[in-house]
């Protein structure tokens, strides 16, 4: 019998989160399975899988999020609040409106005596207050020490409540230092009590799109439109989904993610459980990974000499416009930071423009990882590779050591650097498919021309390290095992 996978991506061989050094060394040293296990004996900040788990179900109709934690575990919410209400406006949403989300408050007090009872009353309050059809209780690094029973919890109300559905989802912190095993934590628990083994009847032009919070409207859209050309329709989910699309999510012939961190441990549960095949590809971001994306759909729904009649067309209309921005950006050279998916996906994009890549800093190097760092390799040659989760001291280090033309990701200490910066994780406008792919080019590019603001920055904002720290190593805290 097979074993089941747990949730924590580190159960998965050959996955790293603490590792820096050059692209060339550390492919060979991958291949050569001479990568040793390594932990940081300092760290500044690091995002917990809780936070993914929240982004993946916070914007799901007729819900209500119960957070089992201190309020402080919700610092993260107010961006996530935005994106939210950004995405309705988008949608025609006449009536925007916040999530719906309760947290129970954790204190001194409830770690000692237990937070059992807050949990009950925290999440009949919800249900009284909005009436949702699914309410989801997730876990916390307080609530998981303590060892509050959020399960049987959760089973006592859904005989209290039997018109909601009480969906329990294990994302406390500690659990994992790859904070993408939250995406899977709320995907399991969407399989285990929403899904619950039923097989629906298959509909044959039905295929499961998933996407994280991070994808824009637009993107949203782009994606459709490459499926519509293919006959096929996309059952959009979870972001902007609800009760009835999640049941459904068992009907569709075939599954696809937008970013291949987000749903591929759960695609290939769907995979195991219910014989859907999937695609896993590549983030549709640049002509490269777009190609890819598409081709890798087609190939699963048998409609490879359609897409590549599409991919054809497409590439007649946008050639001359990626040319006219080549112009403009030809051999600057990038330090990117991102997502795993993200990261990659824009390494890949920037090729398309001219330009070289000189740094990448990302959370996780596994055996796709290590596909894309191949093809890197080919086509800008030896670079900087920094696997961190959130180490701003690391990139800066870096940054002031390479000194790139143009930083691309979250801009906050790039910007205090003066260096032109800009990002292709937008939640609000275009960045994947064939016309993302221009929007971003134009957007980097206008960057260059126009860098005037980080420039002030720099000239009055000093970062809170000393001098003494960039003539250090900036991977000097990574000790391996």
């Amino acid at each position: 019998m097979a074993v089941r996978y747990s949730g924590l991506r580190e159960s998965r061989q050959n996955r790293y989160n603490d590792l820096g050094g050059s692209s060339v060394d550390i492919a060979d040293r991958f291949e050569k399975k001479c990568i040793k296990k390594a932990e940081r004996s300092f760290e500044q900040g690091l995002q917990c899988q809780e936070i993914n788990s929240l982004q993946a179900l916070v914007s799901i109709e007729d819900s209500l999020l119960i957070v089992h934690s201190p309020q402080g575990c919700l610092g993260c919410v107010s961006a996530m609040q935005d994106l939210f209400r950004v995405g309705q406006i988008h949608r025609g949403v006449k009536h925007v409106r916040n999530a719906r989300l309760l947290c129970t408050n954790l204190d001194k007090k409830s770690v000692i005596f237990g937070g059992e009872k807050k949990l009950r009353d925290t999440v009949k309050l919800g249900i009284e207050r909005y009436s949702p059809r699914i309410v989801y209780v997730f876990t916390s690094c307080a609530s998981g020490i303590i060892g509050d029973d959020i399960d049987a919890i959760c089973g006592d109300l859904q005989d209290e409540y039997p018109e909601v559905v009480m969906v329990p989802v294990h994302c406390e912190g500690f659990k994992s230092k790859i904070c993408a095993s939250g995406f899977d934590a709320a995907l399991i628990a969407i399989n285990k009590y929403i899904i619950k083994g039923q097989k629906q009847e298959t509909e044959p032009d039905l295929i499961n799109l998933f996407a994280p919070t991070s994808i824009s409207y637009a993107d949203q859209r782009e994606m459709e439109r490459m499926l519509e050309n293919l006959g096929m329709r996309a059952n959009y989910i979870p972001f902007y989904s609800n009760l009835d699309k999640l049941r459904n999510i068992t009907a569709a012939t075939a599954s696809t993610s937008i970013c291949k961190v987000f749903a591929d441990e759960f695609m290939k549960e769907l995979e195991a459980d219910y014989g859907i095949p999937y695609s896993h590809t590549v983030m549709p971001i640049g002509i490269r990974n777009t190609d890819k994306w598409y081709r890798g759909i087609a190939k699963i729904v048998g409609k490879e000499e359609e897409a590549e009649e599409i991919i054809r067309k497409e590439h007649e209309r946008i050639d001359p416009l990626v040319n006219e921005i080549r112009e403009r950006l030809q051999g600057k050279r990038v330090f990117i930071c991102g997502g795993t998916g993200r990261s990659f996906a824009a390494a890949a994009l920037i090729d398309d423009f001219g330009m070289k890549l000189v740094g990448l800093e990302t959370p996780t190097y596994d055996s796709d990882a290590q596909d894309d760092i191949e093809y890197l390799n080919k086509i800008h040659g030896d670079f900087v590779v920094d696997i961190a989760n959130m180490l701003p001291f690391e990139q800066v280090n870096l940054l002031n050591r390479l000194r790139p033309d143009c930083f691309i990701g979250v801009a906050d200490w790039a910007a205090k650097l003066g260096l032109p910066t800009t990002h292709v994780l937008d939640g609000k406008r275009p960045t994947m498919g064939y016309d993302g792919l221009i929007y971003l080019g134009n957007k980097i590019a206008d960057q260059f021309e126009n860098p005037g603001f980080n420039v002030k920055l720099a000239a009055h904002r000093k970062l809170p390290y000393k001098d003494s720290w960039y003539q250090e190593d900036a991977f000097k805290y990574i000790v391996e095992r």
